[in-house]
């Protein structure tokens, strides 16, 4: 019997920590992005004109879900990640090999496919996205050779001018080789556990795991666990009984505090005049 479940509730995350991956339901399109929830202006530039209606005029939620979600421990590695997998991507749908859109059987073996369906080719980026993940992430695993060292503090500026913000010459550029040897605390959670598998090896510090369904969009980062709705209603009815309990026990105590009280006070009462000393006494029987 399924059980439902209570929604995580939202947390915040920083820019480059996490890597939200969408894949067209249809064409298996692959869409990467650094928000939760795809920008239509900025998602639509990456997909490259492939032939006709090889890119929508604007994104349907219905036929775009979200693949997998990548959890870095800094925003420095997330964004080199980030660009990495673009360019591979690009390097994908742009510069193939002719035997990727060659007819391999019939009458027409060895001469291209249809325009049509060359585009239906080109655009199933799936299984080369996962594999373009994981080559990435053994690439980072690995320590950065002298030669990329030497390249990076040339390009650093050291004469005292402001570096750019992005590109070859800028300070994200040096700081990536920092990140290089380790990928500690690399995150990654599918939406289909079993796409993992389109990559051959994986880092073994890579941690894979499963995502939660959301309608429309990717889960939130770092999200609670689901709890099932019956396990809590049931922890809420036992946190109640604790506390009628405690309820209980204290008005219990009051009562048997003030049961110790009241003799006191009646004892305190009759020997209100036998306490008196003699003089005092006296005075009282006059009275």
């Amino acid at each position: 019997m399924a059980t439902s479940t209570v929604t995580a509730t939202p947390q915040a995350f920083k820019h480059g920590n996490h890597i939200f991956v969408y894949s067209h339901v249809r064409t298996n399109q692959i869409i990467y992005s650094l928000t939760r929830s795809m920008k239509n202006n900025t998602s639509l530039k990456q997909l490259p004109f492939l032939g006709k209606k090889t890119v929508p005029a604007a994104l349907r939620k219905d036929l775009w879900h979200p693949l997998c979600l990548l959890e870095f421990p800094n925003s420095t590695q997330g964004l080199s990640v980030f660009r990495k997998l673009r360019e591979l991507r690009r390097l994908h749908e742009t510069s193939y090999p002719l035997s990727t859109v060659t007819q391999t059987e019939g009458i027409h073996k060895g001469q291209l496919l249809p325009k049509k369906k060359r585009g239906h080719v080109l655009m199933n980026q799936k299984a080369n996205s996962v594999a373009d993940m994981a080559a990435v992430l053994l690439n980072q695993a690995k320590e950065p050779t002298e030669r990329e060292v030497t390249l990076a503090k040339r390009k650093v500026r050291t004469d005292g001018r402001p570096l750019a913000k992005r590109g070859k010459g800028s300070q994200a550029s040096a700081d990536a080789l920092t990140i290089r040897g380790s990928v500690e605390g690399v995150k990654i959670r599918w939406a289909d556990i079993l796409d993992a598998e389109y990559a051959e090896t994986w880092p073994a510090e890579v941690v894979h795991d499963g995502l939660e369904k959301h309608r429309y969009t990717a889960a939130w980062p770092q999200a609670p666990p689901l709890v099932p709705r019956e396990e809590m209603l049931a922890e809420e009815v036992m946190e109640e009984v604790e506390e009628e309990q405690e309820e209980v026990g204290a008005n219990q105590n009051e009562g048997i505090n003030a049961g110790q009280r009241q003799p006191e006070r009646r004892a305190g009462e009759g020997l209100a005049v036998g306490a008196l000393p003699e003089a005092s006494r006296s005075n009282v029987a006059t009275l």
